[in-house]
C-alpha cells in the first residue's frame, strides 16, 4: 500500500488579531453613532490614525491566512477564484447593508415623523435613477459606508501581488508603493459621486498601503521588529506624545497656534489618501501596545478580552451589526434627550447587541445540525414490553 501523505498542519490562529478586531467594531459602532459624545474618547482624537487603520491592517492580516495560504497550497488560479468569492460575499453584504439603512431610515420617517432618508440618502429622493445606479455599480457611496468597497478593491489586488511575487521577491512592494505614490502624485482614485465628480473618501489606492503591510506580515514576506526592545518603544513612546496636541480636539479648540501647525503638516485629504504620518503613527501605536501586552498575551481570552475575541471572530457579521446599530442608537438617543446616562447606556445597549450578533452567527456556523444525532439510552431487553405477554392483571383496591 502506498503510504498517505499527511495533511498539512493548520496555522495556528493568533488571539491577538481577533482581540483587535473585536475592539475595532466596538470604535466603528462608537464613530458612526451620530452625535455620540463618546466619539471624543476614541484613540483617533488622541493621534493620526484612527480605527480605520486597524480594520484594515487586521484585514490585510486576515487575508493572508485566509487566502494567501490557498495561493500557495493550490496556486494562483484557484487563490484568486477564493479571493473572488470572498469579494462576491463583500459586494452583496455592502448592498444589503445600504438597502437595509435606507428601509431603516424608510420606517423611522413613517412611524416617528423624521426626514432621515432626506438627510441621509438625499439623492435617491432627488435623482433616484442615477442614486441606483451608483449604488450598484459603488460609484456612489453615502456617508459612512464607503469601508466595504475599499476593501473590494484592495482584494482585488491581492492575486496580482501574488502573481508578482512569483516573478520576482520586490514586485509585490514595488506594485504597492507605485500605487501609493501615483495617489498623491496625479491624484489617482476611482468615481465616487456622479453628481459632482469626487472621487471615493477613502481612496482604495492609498489604502491598500496599510492593507498590504499587514498582508505582507502575514505571509512573512516582511519581518516584524522584536517586540519590547526599549529604544523602539522610547522612539514609537516619543512619536505618540507628540502626536497629542495636534490631534486631541480638547487643545486644538483652545490653541489656535497648534490647529494652524496641524493643519500645514496634514492637508484635507489625509484621510482619504491616507497621510504618511497617519500610518506611522499606527505602527508605532500597534508596535507599543504589542510590546505591553506581551507579557500578559496568555490571558487575553479572558474576561472583557473573551467577550471581544468573540466579537473579532466574525468580523464580516459584526461590522454590519455595528453601522446599523449605530443608526439606530443614534436615533434612540436622540429620543431619550441625549443626556450623558442615555449616551452611555445607548453605547453599552449597543455593544451588547454586537456581542449578540456575534454568538448567534458563531452558533450558525459551528453548523450544530451537521453531527450526528445523541445517541438514544437503550433500554434492557428484561424491560421491554412483549406483544405475547397478556396485560398485567390490576389489583384490587382492599375495601
Amino acid at each position: 500500500m502506498a503510504q498517505m501523505q499527511p495533511r498539512p498542519l493548520k496555522r495556528p490562529r493568533d488571539e491577538r488579531l481577533d482581540f483587535f478586531r473585536g475592539l475595532t467594531m466596538l470604535i466603528i459602532f462608537v464613530a458612526h453613532m451620530p452625535e455620540n459624545s463618546w466619539n471624543g474618547l476614541i484613540p483617533a482624537r488622541f493621534g493620526f490614525s484612527s480605527g480605520a487603520e486597524l480594520f484594515v491592517f487586521c484585514s490585510g492580516l486576515a487575508s493572508s491566512i485566509a487566502f494567501g495560504a490557498v495561493f500557495v497550497r493550490r496556486g494562483l488560479l484557484l487563490g484568486a477564484a477564493r479571493i473572488l468569492l470572498r469579494i462576491w460575499q463583500v459586494y452583496w453584504a455592502q448592498l444589503g447593508l445600504v438597502l437595509a439603512l435606507v428601509g431603516i431610515a424608510a420606517l423611522l420617517d413613517r412611524w416617528i415623523g423624521l426626514a432621515v432618508v432626506a438627510s441621509q440618502f438625499a439623492p435617491l429622493l432627488s435623482d433616484p435613477e442615477s442614486a441606483l445606479l451608483g449604488l450598484v455599480t459603488l460609484t456612489w457611496q453615502p456617508d459612512y459606508l464607503d469601508i466595504l468597497p475599499m476593501y473590494l478593491v484592495i482584494l482585488a489586488l491581492v492575486p496580482v501581488a501574488m502573481a508578482l511575487r512569483r516573478v520576482h521577491e520586490t514586485l509585490p512592494f514595488l506594485m504597492v508603493a507605485l500605487l501609493y505614490a501615483l495617489v498623491w502624485t496625479v491624484d489617482l482614485n476611482l468615481p465616487g459621486n456622479p453628481w459632482n465628480g469626487s472621487g471615493w473618501f477613502l481612496n482604495p489606492f492609498a489604502w491598500q498601503l496599510i492593507f498590504f503591510l499587514g498582508f505582507f506580515f502575514g505571509m512573512g514576506w516582511l519581518q516584524a521588529p522584536q517586540l519590547g526592545e526599549r529604544r523602539l518603544m522610547m522612539v514609537a513612546a516619543v512619536f505618540l506624545l507628540l502626536s497629542v496636541p495636534l490631534s486631541f480636539w480638547g487643545i486644538l479648540e483652545h490653541w489656535p497656534a497648534m490647529q494652524a501647525l496641524r493643519d500645514q503638516l496634514l492637508p484635507g485629504s489625509e484621510k482619504s489618501s491616507l497621510h504618511v504620518l497617519r500610518v506611522l503613527h499606527f505602527l508605532a501605536l500597534a508596535y507599543l501596545v504589542l510590546s505591553l501586552i506581551e507579557p500578559y498575551r496568555q490571558r487575553l481570552d479572558s474576561g472583557v478580552g473573551h467577550l471581544l475575541i468573540l466579537i473579532g471572530r466574525q468580523s464580516l457579521a459584526t461590522f454590519l451589526a455595528s453601522v446599523v446599530f449605530a443608526r439606530l442608537a443614534g436615533t434612540i438617543a436622540d429620543m431619550a434627550g441625549r443626556t450623558e446616562l442615555s449616551v452611555a447606556l445607548t453605547n453599552l445597549v449597543g455593544f451588547g447587541a454586537i456581542l449578540g450578533v456575534a454568538i448567534v452567527v458563531g452558533w450558525f456556523k459551528s453548523a450544530p445540525w451537521s453531527g450526528s444525532a445523541p445517541a438514544v439510552k437503550a433500554v434492557p431487553p428484561a424491560l421491554e414490553p412483549s406483544s405475547q405477554m397478556a396485560p398485567p392483571t390490576r389489583v384490587r383496591e382492599a375495601s
